[in-house]
């Protein structure tokens, strides 16, 4: 390989969430973090070196976006996802949660509501929420080997005339679902039929696992192209969600117009300095690392698995199918939420995501972030069972 993922980074003094906000979130700061979807490896050095390039000629006042930066955001999704974006149909967002409110705000009546499937990724009900919208609750089906399923049954039950959008999660977080085409096309229907908008949060598309493809929510059908907004990023790829680099892609010449004129209208279509920089930096070199860290994940992955079936029967871990988070079902345990709260923290030392977070069926539940050296992660463990014990 030609990067060391097995690296481990000193993140002190860099400002980093995962460890700055520990002793606020947790209250205490002793703890290994393994919650915010960041990864623990260091930034490619084609990125880093891309910006300090820029950094050599000292003024940043107002800039434009560099000519290639759209045309390598094109290339990438025909390259990976086999989907002929246009240029017309994309835009800078400045952020994804930020996109989903901000839609909200573009398309919903004040009583209007905000379809989600949990466990989800929270933001998708804090955001809808925080913006005064209703949010409603449509579960995935968890299934015998714990694998989910979306429930459309449960869809048609939950919906009413006031629900006008969905937010989708694709790949989903926290399960590391890839959405199948069956699926997707029949979701896409049926929020067609009843008037629904989708947004598809697709930040994790290029991290499929284990040979897997990663199918575009607006590629399934024509119902799907015209009704919906998909949201992407290299963020989550090549850990640069610090530089904000996120895009949302529109086919639909009525609903692009409407969003994409409120988002200019308030000037949030425009990218700070870096990232278009980092953006290109991103797309135009970085598919070798791309392919090492996919790797690399899935060895933490494996690694995660044995050892649990080893040592920690109880606490069964869900293979993703894309990203580097993985869904530990702790129900074995029999322990209530405190006190499953309470193994984590105060007896392993350890700051994961909790599944009641997540929403309804997240009980039970802890989401693990593997996007780090294997050291670490082995240590990780290593405290987790000595507290389960």
């Amino acid at each position: 390989m030609a990067y060391d993922f097995d690296r481990i980074i000193d993140r002190s003094g860099s400002g980093d969430l995962k460890h700055e906000v520990l002793k606020r979130r947790f209250n205490r700061d002793d703890l290994l973090p393994l919650w915010v979807a960041d990864l623990d490896f260091e930034t490619p050095h084609f990125i880093t070196d891309a910006l300090k390039k820029r950094l050599e000629h000292s003024l940043f006042g107002y800039t434009v976006e560099p000519d290639d930066c759209w045309p390598s955001v094109i290339v990438w999704i025909k390259s990976h996802h086999d989907w002929d974006v246009t240029r017309e149909w994309l835009s800078f967002i400045p952020g994804i949660v930020k996109g989903i409110g901000m839609a909200c705000n573009v398309f919903l009546e004040k009583d209007e509501k905000v379809i989600i499937q949990p466990p989800v990724y929270h933001p998708f009900r804090l955001t809808p929420q925080g913006n005064g919208y209703e949010v409603v609750f449509n579960p995935l089906k968890e299934n015998e080997d714990g694998s989910y399923s979306m429930d459309f049954e449960g869809l048609e039950k939950v919906y009413d005339p006031k629900c006008k959008i969905l937010v989708l999660s694709n790949p989903h977080n926290p399960a590391g679902i890839m959405w199948d085409m069956e699926t997707l096309r029949t979701l896409a229907h049926f929020c067609k039929e009843h008037g629904i908008l989708v947004i598809s949060d697709e930040i994790h598309c290029d991290l499929a696992l284990w040979g897997k493809k990663h199918i575009p929510f607006a590629t399934v059908s024509e119902e799907a192209a015209m009704n919906s907004i998909t949201f992407g990023a290299p963020s989550k790829t090549f850990n640069i969600a610090g530089i904000v680099s996120s895009y949302s892609i529109i086919p639909n010449d009525d609903i692009r117009t409407k969003f994409y004129k409120w988002l200019s209208a308030n000037e949030f279509d425009e990218p700070t300095l870096f990232s278009p920089i980092a953006t290109i930096a991103a797309f135009r070199n970085g598919e070798s690392w791309r392919k090492e860290l996919l790797r690399y994940i899935e060895g933490n992955i494996q690694f995660v698995e044995s050892y649990c079936q080893q040592k920690m029967p109880k606490i069964k871990p869900l293979r993703p199918e894309a990203s580097f988070l993985v869904w530990l079902d702790c129900r074995g345990l029999g322990l209530n939420h405190d006190d499953l709260i309470d193994l984590f923290v105060n007896k392993a030392h350890l700051a994961l995501n909790d599944g009641e977070m997540f929403g309804p069926g997240g009980q039970g539940f802890m989401r693990l972030n593997v996007g780090t050296p294997r050291a670490i992660l082995t240590k990780a463990l290593d405290q987790l069972c000595e507290a389960v014990k």
